[in-house]
């Protein structure tokens, strides 16, 4: 049995919408956002009436009749940690992303504009994976300092949705086999996922683990609290050196894998340099990740955009092959992701979740 449902992402530039019926692509759109449009927002929430108005432009020049529709489902936010699955949004979901309680990101306005929609609709409204997934082992919880804990903020939704995808093609199921799989893109997340569960992961939002093309990843403390103290920076361009103009930004001056790729290729030493150091810190977090498997591994799983470069994956395969198959799954569908964790639920498959 399929269901029609619409898909909402809001990401920083742009907002996609997808009408699925089943699993059938019924129309799809992604709204570029200038940077003159979202000048006058002083910050996400403020942006709500102007992403709600694309949505409804959107609908009504694509002429699908919303009626139709059995169920809505936007991004999950920056949220409590919550275990793998598909949320039912509720009002205190939205109290808190309304609130920015644990974090500010377009992301947030996913669940508060599927809500609106469905509210008026009266049908169901839904997250799927949301970033704040923390199914993390006790264990991997300890930092090396009572005073903090590592914690679980990764690309879930990508992550759970190629474990899905690849335990299909190898005829069983994600809850039911081990892997690592590394999310690289924009930022880069690496998890050991066992049985259907991300038991270990780097932090990948808040500078933890291998660096990416803009984000710096971990650093050596002690030179980064000597910088935190010098007076030569604000705690906001300190956050932007590690968020934002970290990885390949510093290194290299873009965050453009394609352009890294073609310096590489013309013999930049630099950029062979950042290229190699790169794949040698995922391949790393790979072999840490296989540890924490103790080894039992089913497969290795590449995705995300940087997966498409095959002199990249070439890389790290050539590093971690000898752990396990490495099979690659690239790009990050998440409007494909987020319809397939609602039609499970609507079809009796899975029990939504309460937030």
């Amino acid at each position: 049995m399929s269901f029609d449902v619409l898909t909402i992402n809001p990401g920083s530039t742009s907002t996609k919408l997808a009408v699925y019926q089943g699993d059938k692509v019924l129309f799809e759109e992604t709204v570029r956002h200038t940077m003159q449009e979202l000048a006058d927002f002083n910050n996400v929430q403020e942006q709500f009436d102007f992403r709600w108005q694309v949505l409804r432009r959107v609908m009504d020049a694509f002429g699908y009749d919303v009626k139709n529709l059995q169920a809505v489902v936007g991004r999950g936010g920056l949220l409590r940690p919550v275990a793998g699955g598909t949320y039912m949004v509720t009002e205190k979901m939205i109290a808190d992303l309304q609130a920015n309680k644990y974090g500010e990101h377009a992301s947030n306005l996913g669940a508060m504009l599927a809500k609106k929609l469905a509210d008026e609709l009266e049908i169901p409204s839904f997250i799927v994976d949301p970033v704040v997934v923390d199914e993390m082992q006790a264990i991997a919880r300890v930092s090396g300092n009572a005073f903090v804990a590592r914690k679980s903020i990764f690309h879930a939704l990508n992550h759970k949705a190629a474990g899905r995808k690849i335990a299909k093609q190898l005829g069983s199921d994600y809850e039911k086999m081990n892997f690592v799989i590394a999310h690289l893109g924009g930022g880069v997340s690496v998890a050991a996922h066992r049985q259907g569960k991300a038991v270990d992961v780097n932090n990948a939002l808040d500078g933890d683990g291998p660096f990416s093309p803009e984000r710096s990843g971990s650093l050596p403390m002690n030179d980064f609290l000597e910088a935190c103290f010098s007076g030569n920076w604000t705690k906001r361009e300190l956050h932007d050196l590690i968020v934002g103009r970290g990885g390949m930004i510093s290194y290299l001056g873009t965050n453009s894998m394609l352009e890294v790729e073609a310096r590489v290729k013309a013999g930049d030493e630099k950029a062979i340099e950042a290229f190699e150091a790169m794949a040698y810190q995922v391949s790393k977090e790979i072999g840490a990740c296989s540890v924490v498997l103790q080894g039992k591994i089913d497969a290795i799983i590449l995705t995300g955009g940087l997966a498409r470069s095959e002199l990249f994956t070439q890389k790290i395969t050539e590093q971690t092959n000898w752990i396990a198959s490495v099979i690659i799954e690239p790009g990050e569908d998440e409007l494909e992701a987020l319809n397939s964790g609602v039609q499970r639920v609507l079809a009796g498959l899975e029990e939504g979740k309460v937030y």
